[in-house]
């Protein structure tokens, strides 16, 4: 196939430390080598493509780089035949958007294991309001649900509530039939929250109360947790006797200070969740439940949309946690 000139974000390393990023012209025949080629329709914003975008340590190891850790568009062309021209696929984790060229470049080529075929259900822009934080909540509610968590194990807590993952989670949670507790710093959020089925909605401070002691008084049934640090350590030692806590963020810290009485006296499980390395099976099965009974229509009615132009001002707002819900970003074409 004749090369092709395409439009993507790059981030480059212009002085030792100090990164910017530009709207750069470049070739088919500069991607590296995959056998799936995707003309990339639409893509979305996540936390770590901002990370990249911005040089931060710990996601993108060479520079000049396209970000973008989500993708769905129409195969140009499969060197080994597992998707043919013109499918709609859907292109989440691996090392996608990390140091191999991501969604924010109107063409991707990659390995043809890291596709999804478009289930019937989404569309290519729901899919990408979707995203990995999509199937990352996807994830979590498959895990609570082998786990044996019902609704009848009592409220589910969802901590970073506003965000990506958080936001999703708690209209699938809400939608499975659990009551959902949402935690948030931004109490303006509330009703938010509310109109994605949250039966309450708390502050941290609240999640926080009688922390100093090694137990906490039991509340929660589960949790997904997006937060880490002191706030998924109270969450999980006022988890009830035999909950689940989901975990697959770090938004407040990596760190973890917790002692291992929830786990040997409350018989508590601390399940993680890696959409990025998720096996093409489960991927495929939880892609699948989104596109019907878990599909999450307050989400998709409430996302927001931007340019590769308008990504400059997005990436501090969403390292700040000043950006709401998701956001989908529509690809020049």
């Amino acid at each position: 196939m004749e090369s092709q000139t395409f439009r993507a974000l790059v981030a480059e390393e212009s002085a030792p430390g100090q990164f910017t990023r530009h709207l750069r012209s470049r070739r088919t025949d500069e991607l590296p080598e995959g056998a799936l080629l995707v003309r990339v329709q639409f893509s979305s914003l996540n936390y770590k493509d901002a990370l990249s975008a911005m040089g931060r340590p710990g996601v993108t190891k060479r520079y000049p780089h396209t970000p973008g850790i989500d993708a769905a568009g129409e195969v140009v062309s499969c060197a080994d035949g597992a998707f043919n021209p013109g499918d709609q696929v859907i292109v989440t984790g691996y090392d996608l958007g990390m140091n191999t060229p991501g969604g924010f470049g109107q063409f991707i080529r990659v390995p043809s294991s890291w596709g999804v075929k478009l289930p019937k259900g989404l569309t290519a822009k729901q899919s990408m309001i979707l995203g990995t934080a999509g199937l990352t909540a996807g994830l979590s509610l498959h895990r609570l649900l082998a786990s044996g968590m019902t609704p009848r194990r009592g409220e589910m807590v969802v901590t970073g509530a506003t965000g990506g993952v958080g936001s999703i989670a708690v209209e699938l949670l809400s939608r499975a039939g659990f009551e959902v507790v949402a935690v948030t710093g931004k109490q303006s959020e509330t009703g938010f929250l509310r109109h994605l089925g949250a039966k309450e909605v708390v502050g941290r401070t609240e999640i926080l109360e009688g922390a100093q002691r090694p137990l906490m008084t039991e509340r929660w049934g589960g949790a997904v947790d997006v937060v880490g640090g002191e706030i998924l350590s109270a969450v999980i030692r006022s988890t009830r006797y035999g909950g689940v806590v989901t975990c697959c963020g770090l938004a407040g810290s990596a760190e973890l200070p917790l002692n291992v009485y929830p786990f040997i006296l409350r018989g508590i499980t601390l399940a993680g969740i890696d959409s990025a390395q998720c096996p093409a099976k489960l991927r495929e099965e939880v892609w699948q439940k989104l596109a019907g009974p878990w599909k999450p229509h307050e989400i998709l009615e409430s996302a927001s949309s931007c340019t590769l132009e308008s990504l400059e001002e997005k990436f501090p707002a969403i390292l700040d946690g000043k950006l709401r819900g998701r956001t989908v970003v529509q690809l020049p074409g």
